[in-house]
């Protein structure tokens, strides 16, 4: 071994660690990039592919329609109707106006993903329902979105939960398309296909009407914890 062997040594052991701190400050940028290909391919797969694909963050990306319009502030409504006193349609800086809660819970698909502690902040739906005035004939809310496809429900019970809202954060920043936003619901105790994205209306019916998913076959009360 001559006498360059250590400092050869030490400028490859210097090199390996610099190329470890900038993958390291590299890997929110490669990971949000990554995550931003994932939806937007997601948004145009009506093969629901997409979905198998390995995502740093945890979630998975999947729409049930062939492509979702994105919404922003100058566009997006959010009516509330049916059986209610008072119809009322927010635009999502009205929404930010109103008095947020903040829940943190998992995001559980039945496919088997799951990312815990999730923090979603919103405008609690009891609140919005109380505005609106739901009729005594009301027994269920009906959601849905601007995908112009999906549809999920929840009994009044359910939907007057504390730990279901009307999220309009999600990780502590303003939801993007591809996780929902700009508005999406969150209903912390069940299985995420409960938690409708790109939310557009939400309406009283007098009955449970059956959502997306559970046209085919899935649970409509979709509990975390059956028990």
């Amino acid at each position: 071994m001559s006498k360059s062997d250590p400092p050869i040594a030490r400028r490859v052991m210097l090199s390996m660690f610099g190329l470890g701190a900038a993958g390291l400050a590299a890997a929110p940028f490669v990971q949000n990039g990554w995550e931003r290909f994932l939806g937007a391919v997601s948004q145009n797969d009506p093969t629901g592919l997409s979905g198998l694909l390995p995502n740093p963050g945890g979630f998975r990306y999947y729409s049930v329609a062939a492509s979702v319009p994105r919404k922003t502030a100058a566009d997006y409504r959010l009516e509330i109707g049916g059986l209610v006193e008072r119809p009322a349609t927010y635009t999502l800086d009205e929404l930010r106006e109103l008095p947020r809660t903040r829940i943190v819970g998992e995001a559980r698909c039945t496919d088997g993903w799951r990312v815990p502690d999730v923090p979603f902040a919103g405008v609690p739906l009891s609140d919005l329902l109380d505005v609106a005035g739901v009729r005594p004939e009301g027994r269920a809310v009906r959601f849905t979105c601007f995908d112009g496809v999906y549809s999920e429900s929840l009994t009044l019970d359910q939907a007057r939960r504390a730990d279901v809202v009307v999220a309009l954060d999600m990780l502590d920043e303003p939801l993007t398309h591809e996780h929902g936003g700009p508005v999406r619901l969150y209903v912390a105790p069940m299985y995420f296909y409960k938690s409708a994205k790109w939310l557009s209306g939400i309406s009283v019916t007098d009955k449970v009407v059956p959502g997306y998913w559970e046209e085919y076959g899935y649970d409509v009360d979709g509990w975390l914890d059956r028990t």
